[in-house]
């Protein structure tokens, strides 16, 4: 399958925004640590805080159509660091499932009953990849959010462990879910021309824009998009922000930005 085959484009697809590290010069989006990751993300006032319930109104863009009866479900953003680097860990999902087949992903999937959001991403994680609980440290999350496609609400945490490269571990891959695992530096995510936004036209109910804005990194054989790609988008942009003389606007969705927004 080619690179970017499966992804649903709809007519009307106009050019979206920058990325948000865009003003900063290319050098300087080098050198990102695990250390800087931490500072990124919220402090988190205790283990409690990671396993409180979501409330719907926390979700950032909201794309939850009233009355469905969602599942929610969470994911792992699984980093190490190599030569100063931290990388991020990713797979890409078998071609036989029926949803989201060859899309790349963070491993994770639906909470099982009695389930919390936290234990279901590291359950996910060990059952995929074959990355035990006792192996990481989860050191915070990032904004639960929703898709069109597949409403549920997805909570992400971000764990650091020692990665494949800096110890003898090796991922023992569920071949009816994952196809491969691989890694990227985050520094080569926020590289010129691997990130590109487009704006995709969006159900026109009172309230909601009219296009949503959708995030893409073009890597060498696969892209990232969707969900992962909004979640990636926020994390880069949390790390890079303090290295901006001035940080761009933290963004909240695409009201009012772009034609026919309302």
């Amino acid at each position: 399958m080619a690179v970017g085959a499966n992804i649903p484009r709809p007519a009307g697809t106009l050019p979206g925004a920058p990325p948000p590290w865009s003003e900063l010069p290319e050098g300087r989006r080098r050198g990102i640590t695990v250390a800087d990751v931490r500072r990124a993300l919220a402090p988190l006032p205790g283990g409690a805080a990671l396993e409180a319930p979501v409330e719907a109104g926390e979700v950032t863009p909201a794309e939850l159509p009233s009355g469905v009866d969602s599942r929610p479900a969470a994911v792992l953003c699984l980093v190490f660091e190599t030569d100063g680097e931290a990388n991020v860990v990713l797979t890409r999902r078998s071609a036989h499932l029926r949803s989201h087949s060859g899309e790349v992903s963070f491993p994770g999937g639906r909470l099982q009953p009695g389930e919390l959001p936290l234990q279901a991403a590291l359950r996910e994680a060990d059952e995929e990849i074959g990355v035990n609980a006792a192996a990481v440290e989860v050191i915070g999350q990032l904004t639960p959010l929703t898709t069109v496609r597949r409403p549920e609400l997805v909570r992400c945490f971000v764990a650091h462990f020692h990665g494949p490269a800096a110890s003898s571990l090796a991922f023992a891959v569920d071949p009816g879910e994952v196809e491969k695992v691989f890694w990227v530096p985050l520094a080569r995510l926020a590289e010129d021309g691997v990130y590109h936004e487009e704006l995709w036209p969006a159900l026109e109910v009172p309230g909601r824009t009219r296009y949503r804005a959708v995030p893409f990194f073009r890597l060498d054989e696969d892209i990232v998009w969707g969900a992962t790609g909004r979640l990636l988008t926020e994390l880069l942009g949390a790390v890079l922000a303090p290295r901006l003389v001035r940080g761009p606007e933290r963004r909240s969705g695409v009201s009012g930005r772009y034609p026919g927004s309302t």
